[in-house]
């Protein structure tokens, strides 16, 4: 039965989960959903008895149980254990799957002795200060024994609070049922909300911890669990839980082969990995030389390259964000689209725009603003062509401002009230957001009025995202937000909205941002970046050829997404009929 896991290798290690919010840098950019589904199998196939075969000359499970009896019985008498209540007969609808002749359902507390340790209470503690373990030194099948504290203990609780090689420890609370089997040559005390069980005679620890570890893995430890948040497993609950017992020599053949079969886990999610890494590393490196080549023939003869080789390249989703990064750089470097000599140059609209926001100042239509600082020639990250020119954004725009910087008063019909997490994904939301009345509405657009054509862009929690307002519908804006109002017939919206998107102003959100727990991107920052503006025209022809490219990035994401959808399916599917 083994052989469904040799030889499905490539689904195992082929098969990605991609997570939310993935990138370079965090754990596990992308799950090894395979790799998972391959540990959660070979601990199935462990549990059923379907990893190694059968003996017919190991002795027979009724067997062990027969001595299992004797020795506890023997202790007993010499009054090293107490004489325990009959446990209760095991239901069919407890036995999670049928398992061989030879084995037997049992409860755990069948197989082991089992209690919780020393309760630490420094005003009641007495006897000598003692190395004590904590469900934060216990992991998963290991110990982090580099933060262990001690507590006064006395000499006549030692037996019932210390854990010797061999014993498998439990996780009372927090991750109830978590275990590993304590394998060094000293003892250790451990604290009450941890169970210590040590097993009679014939059963083997290691085994016990792998079947800890599938009850886990299949969700059926919640069957012993109580609580939600931080679970708790009581000794009774403990002592309930349903094993399957083999003999006592499969029990060995059991835990070498997955011992075996889950370093080869290991081996595959490090490669993996190291592949996962290398392949972002030689993306980011050959998309940087896009960016960074200053001639046509670099920049033809890096395209090239990455064109050559697009099949390989593009395989994750980190890599088709990478790819989109890349097109926003290139657009706001002038590298998108081919400059047309005949259009207008930047300075020229520039100069059209600061006469237009004088006239209206004059008039009193606008405010005036605050003077924003010159721009150093060191700030400016790369060279522009020769008709664009560098501005501050709040030299192109009339207002600059952020919505209500109070709560108002929700109603049930009304205005709709917009904050962050209705324009998170880029896009405004209106299906589940809060409504203000008209009265509040009216008052707060006399200082903050969003409209069609507007810029927003987020400013607290999730901050730089821009959103470019698409509808003639009315609402407000909670403070959260800031509105960007710029002459439409001199800018185009989109163009804007795909600058503040790109590497270059993101990186200047990023550095504009105030405080830690609630970030704030204030308005004063963004007003003071550092902006890139071509001529109009060349505005619309970046906007319609990014437009493009990044349709065809979102294809490249969706057939990536099915391929990987599909490769899941059939993990999954190998893993059921494995355990049919």
């Amino acid at each position: 039965m083994s052989d469904v896991i040799t030889n499905n290798l490539d689904l195992w290690t082929s098969a990605i989960l991609t997570k939310s919010g993935a990138g370079r840098g965090s754990n596990g950019k992308e799950q090894a959903y395979g790799i998972k589904k391959l540990r959660e199998l070979i601990l199935e196939l462990a549990v059923r008895g379907k990893l190694v075969p059968q003996d017919p000359k190991d002795e027979p499970a009724s067997v062990l149980l027969k001595k299992i009896a004797k020795e506890k019985a023997r202790l007993v008498k010499e009054g090293k254990i107490r004489k325990q209540k009959p446990q209760l007969d095991i239901y069919v609808k407890e036995e999670f799957f049928e398992i061989p002749e030879n084995w037997k359902w049992v409860r755990f507390a069948e197989i082991a002795q089992h209690n919780a340790g020393k309760t630490l209470d420094r005003g009641r503690n007495n006897g000598a200060p003692r190395d004590y373990i904590t469900t934060s030194n216990l992991y998963w099948g290991e110990f982090d024994l580099s933060d262990v504290r001690q507590m006064l203990i006395r000499e006549d609780e030692l037996d019932r609070c210390t854990a010797r090689q061999g014993d498998l420890l439990i996780c009372e609370g927090g991750e109830a049922g978590r275990a590993a089997v304590w394998d060094e040559d000293y003892e250790v005390c451990f604290q009450n909300h941890i169970h210590r069980a040590r097993f009679y005679c014939c059963v083997n620890s290691y085994y016990a911890y792998r079947y800890f570890e599938y009850l886990s893995a299949t969700g059926k430890i919640e069957n012993y669990r109580k609580g939600v948040g931080i679970s708790n497993m009581s000794g009774k609950a403990l002592a309930s839980i349903v094993v399957p017992l083999p003999p006592e020599a499969e029990q060995h053949r059991i835990v070498a082969k997955v011992d075996e079969l889950m370093a080869l886990c290991d081996q595959l999610e490090q490669q993996q990995t190291h592949s996962l890494e290398a392949h972002q590393t030689l993306v980011e490196t050959l998309l940087g030389t896009l960016t960074n080549v200053e001639s046509a023939e670099g920049f033809a003869e890096a395209w090239t390259l990455i064109a050559d080789h697009f099949g390989i390249l593009f395989t994750t989703e980190h890599s088709i964000d990478q790819l989109k990064q890349t097109i926003l750089q290139l657009a706001v470097m002038g590298k998108l689209v081919p400059q047309d000599p005949n259009d207008e140059p930047a300075s020229v609209l520039l100069e059209k725009i600061a006469k237009e926001k004088a006239r209206l100042i004059k008039d009193r239509k606008i405010k005036k603003q605050k003077p924003l600082p010159a721009i150093a020639k060191k700030e400016k990250p790369f060279a522009l062509p020769k008709s664009w020119e560098w501005k501050r954004f709040g030299d192109i725009t009339y207002q600059i401002t952020d919505g209500a910087h109070h709560t108002p008063t929700y109603v049930n019909e009304g205005v709709p009230f917009l904050s962050v997490k209705d324009m998170s994904t880029g896009k405004l939301d209106f299906t589940d957001t809060r409504l203000i009345s008209r009265v509040q509405h009216e008052d707060l657009i006399r200082r903050c009025y969003p409209k069609k054509g507007d810029l927003l862009l987020t400013k607290v929690g999730t901050t730089g995202i821009p959103v470019l307002v698409d509808t003639n519908e009315e609402f407000s804006i909670f403070v959260s937000v800031a509105l960007i109002k710029f002459p439409q017939d001199k800018l185009v919206g989109k163009y804007l909205s795909w600058l503040v998107s790109s590497p270059i102003v993101k990186a200047q959100s990023v550095e504009g941002t105030e405080g830690v727990g609630n970030k704030n991107l204030v308005l004063r920052k963004i007003a003071a970046f550092l902006l890139a503006i071509p001529p109009v025209n060349e505005q619309h022809r970046i906007v319609a050829k990014i437009d493009e490219l990044i349709a065809l990035c979102n294809a490249l994401k969706a057939r990536l997404t099915d391929a990987q959808t599909t490769q899941i399916h059939l993990a999954d599917a190998i893993v059921e009929q494995a355990i049919a």
